[in-house]
């Protein structure tokens, strides 16, 4: 049975680090003692024992002990032997490319399938899509393949953001990028924004937070999704 809370971000405008979602991880978590924490997204290329430490004080204020997979030996039975995870934010195609290179990739599905609780954000919420390639990240590695998790029936656009009319800026929206995806690929995508997360049970999507999400289907116009509603047309 699936068991996810996937998020666009770890903090969100002026908070403390996981702290707007301190109450769904005391639920998703209830059960474990000690999570294990991925690190290996690396955001501003932090190193391994940082990032769990910076992660460790979140899990902290909910009684839960966290251990960074890298501390391991064998972090393949580490993953078989979890009773929670999390993977943090931070660059995509590195986290995927060290998921790929330690063969944790195939194991962690199987968990997440048969019921460990898992957590993402940002990063570690991309690569529970079909595939990574709606991420904003910078591609400043080449992982194996972009094929990810796909323990939800469509991809994610973190951090999403709406075209500003007011803006300057001459670059791409995100709407455009994703558009851009579906000339070449079928696979829906959900624009999270800030505050937004997906609580996943079993094959049950719904949509938390105070913001709706926007969708993106191939030959379709982008439409919204209230809070609280749930994903059951893909």
């Amino acid at each position: 049975m699936k068991n996810l809370i996937i998020a666009s971000t770890s903090t969100v405008y002026d908070g403390e680090y996981l702290d707007y979602l301190t109450d769904e991880m005391a639920k998703l978590f209830k059960d474990a003692g000690e999570v294990i924490f991925i690190p290996y997204a690396r955001p501003g290329g932090m190193n391994h024992d940082a990032y769990t430490e910076k992660a460790a004080k979140a899990f902290n204020k909910i009684g839960k002990k966290l251990v960074g997979l890298h501390t391991f030996d064998n972090p393949i039975e580490a993953i078989k032997n979890a009773k929670g995870a999390f993977t943090g934010g931070g660059n995509t195609f590195v986290l995927v490319s060290a998921l790929y290179r330690l063969e944790l990739m195939q194991p962690l599905r199987e968990a997440i399938f048969n019921g460990l609780p898992y957590m993402g954000t940002s990063a570690g919420s991309n690569i529970c899509g079909v595939s990574m390639q709606t991420t904003n990240d910078m591609p400043i590695v080449y992982p194996p393949s972009f094929k990810t998790l796909g323990v939800i029936p469509f991809n994610l656009n973190p951090h999403y953001l709406d075209p500003d009319p007011s803006s300057k800026h001459m670059g791409e929206t995100r709407e455009t990028r994703i558009a851009e995806f579906h000339t070449q690929n079928s696979v829906p995508v959900v624009g999270l924004r800030e505050g937004s997360w997906l609580r996943v049970k079993e094959d049950e999507i719904i949509l938390k937070g105070k913001l709706k999400a926007r969708v993106f289907e191939q030959g379709k116009e982008p439409y919204e999704v209230e809070t609280g509603t749930g994903f059951s047309n893909f």
